[in-house]
This record gives structure tokens, sequence and C-alpha cells, in this order.
């Protein structure tokens, strides 16, 4: 019969099933919440509702469109963190009810691991996938990271974030030019009608191969004010170089660090994962990145760059694998490393 693994994630504002079966990707259901959007963020009490309210039918759904029978699985795969504890909690304790009525084994999956695993997502068993050792870039709302990719489950972390991220670092700064939320993809859009040499941002100087991007919104939000002084019309006549500019200051940020990792770590393949990472410009920059240096880039489907359970499922798959199982006693957490 094989191993059939559903996994399940709730981190944050999307509810999410998936199945594989034998490392084969059978279904991927997500459900997201539009209620954010009237905020300009996420708000952690409604996005653990919403969650209450999908996870059911989510589930369901993914069961239905992978044609296995909830008596089929295996085991079941579940986001123990890092992200909302209030989301958390929710896709925590649905899969422990539902291990505990199955009778079947549990296994609690890193929110960043499952991010970095997207690439092992498969549509078939031919489906071409990583090899170890690489690097990967994780880029998201939440996290920025330079991650050492050993195995599937031996993952170090060379670099991180020491304030915001970049995937916060384009929200926010799309928020002060009026974007709606996420404005990382509408600042994505506009890049591509702007002048990216248009205006210049901070760029921090530490050591490392950490990231910092809080003096860059900082930078931002000074230039929009000092020239609104000036026009106030700047914002509406600038907008796409704006947000080329800024696109092109995050990624240049993001990259110059990647490169320093290189040089330290200098592996044959190179993949880039997270929210961020569905940017057309990071994608680019990325290709050209590997072709330079003629390393193999690995760019997941945008489908597979936004959380989902489909990455969950698979490094459950590979837990699974090694008998790395989960106490029903386990809580969920908020923040973690890797």
């Amino acid at each position: 019969m094989g191993v059939f693994i559903l996994g399940i994630e709730s981190s944050c504002d999307d509810t999410s099933a998936a199945v594989i079966h034998d490392g084969v990707l059978l279904s991927n259901v997500i459900a997201s919440q539009k209620v954010h959007e009237n905020y300009g963020g996420v708000v952690p009490e409604l996005a653990s509702r919403a969650h209450q309210e999908n996870i059911v039918p989510v589930v369901s759904e993914a069961l239905k469109e992978a044609g296995v029978k909830k008596e089929q699985l295996s085991a079941i795969a579940f986001t123990r963190g890092p992200g909302l504890l209030g989301s958390l909690l929710v896709g925590t304790s649905f899969a422990k009810g539902m291990a505990i009525g199955l009778g079947i084994p549990l296994i609690d999956v890193n929110h960043l691991h499952a991010h970095v695993l997207s690439h092992f997502i498969k549509n078939s068993q031919d489906s071409e996938i990583p090899s170890f050792p690489f690097l990967c870039l994780l880029v998201s709302g939440g996290n920025s990271q330079i991650v050492l990719a050993k195995g599937y489950n031996d993952m170090e972390i060379l670099g991180k974030t020491i304030d915001d991220a970049a995937g916060e670092a384009f929200d926010k700064c799309a928020k002060l030019i009026g974007l709606p939320y996420p404005g990382g993809p509408h600042i994505d859009r506009l890049a591509r009608e702007g002048d990216p040499d248009k205006f210049k941002f901070h760029k921090p100087h530490i050591g490392g191969l950490d990231y910092s991007f809080s003096g860059l919104k900082t930078s931002f939000l000074y230039t929009l004010r000092d020239r609104l002084k000036e026009d106030p019309q700047f914002i509406e006549k600038n907008m796409a170089d704006l947000a080329a500019s800024l696109q092109k200051t995050i990624i240049d940020i993001l990259i110059d660090k990647l490169k320093e990792a290189y040089k330290s770590y200098p592996v044959k393949e190179i993949a880039i994962g997270g929210g961020v990472s569905a940017n057309s410009g990071m994608r680019a920059a990325i290709e050209e990145f590997c072709r330079k240096r003629n390393i193999k880039a690995w760019i997941p489907e945008r489908k597979f760059t936004t959380d989902n359970a489909a990455m969950v499922a698979t490094a459950g798959y590979f837990k699974f694998l090694q008998g790395d199982f989960c106490g029903l006693s386990e809580p969920p957490y908020s923040r973690v490393k890797i």
C-alpha cells in the first residue's frame, strides 16, 4: 500500500492540507483568509477563528482529491512552529485528535524546515530534486535566513535577520505608499514598470552573514517625508520608480550576503524558498547568480512559495522514514530555529 502522509499547515493565515503517497503529491488544498486585507496585516485572533472554520473542510477536500480514505493514512504531519500561536494551536489540536482517532503516528514539522524542503515536492517518482549539500536563501514575511542544507533533517543556519525580515520590509514600505496588504505582490507588479536606479535607500553594513532591514525601512520613510514636503504628489508621480528602487535594494541586500556565504560554502546548487521567492526580481537574481557560477538554481513553483501543506507533508514523509515521531503532549511554539 505504501506510505500515505497527511500534512496540515496552519502557522499564519492559510489553512492547508495535503496528501502524499511514497513522496509523491496527490493533493494540496489551501483556504486563504481575505479578512486581513481590511486591517493591513494579519490579525492573530481572526486568523485562529478562521482556521477553526476551515480546517475540517480543507482536510476533507484534500483526502477527497487524493482519492485516499483516512483509514489508509500512515501518519499525520503538522506544522508545530514557528508561527502565530493561536493559529498553530488549531492545526496542532486537530492533528493530535485525528491521530488518536486513527491510531497512527504524529509528526511535528518545523515550518522553516518545510520551506527548504519545498524543492522535494514531487509530482511523480521521476521528479528532479536537489542534491545535498546546497544553500537555501529562505525569505518570507517573518524570516530571512541563509541555510546550509546537509540532509533532509540536517540543516544549519549560516545567517539570519537581526531585526525585520525581507517580506516585512516589502509589506511595510508598500503600506507607506498606499498599497494594500499584502504589499509584496503589488511592489513586484509596479517594479516592472519603474526605474530601479531612480532612488537610493540605505543598505546596512553588519558583519557576518546576518541581515538587517530596519534601516532600509527608515530610509524609505525619510525619503518619502522629505520629498513630500517638496511635492505633495510625489508618491503618485513616482510610484513605479519607488517600487522598483525598493525591490532592487532588498534584493541587493539578500544577494550580497548570499555571495559571502557561497565563498565559504562553494556548493554546486542553490535554492530559494519562502513567500518572497515568488518575487520576479528575486527569482531572476538567483538565476543570474547561479548562471554566472555555473551552478544549479532551484526555484520553487509559485504555488509552493507561500504557506502550504505539501511542503509539510513532504518534510513529514522524510521524518516518517526515520521513525522520528512526535508525542501527543508536545505543544506548538511561536519562535524557533531550524
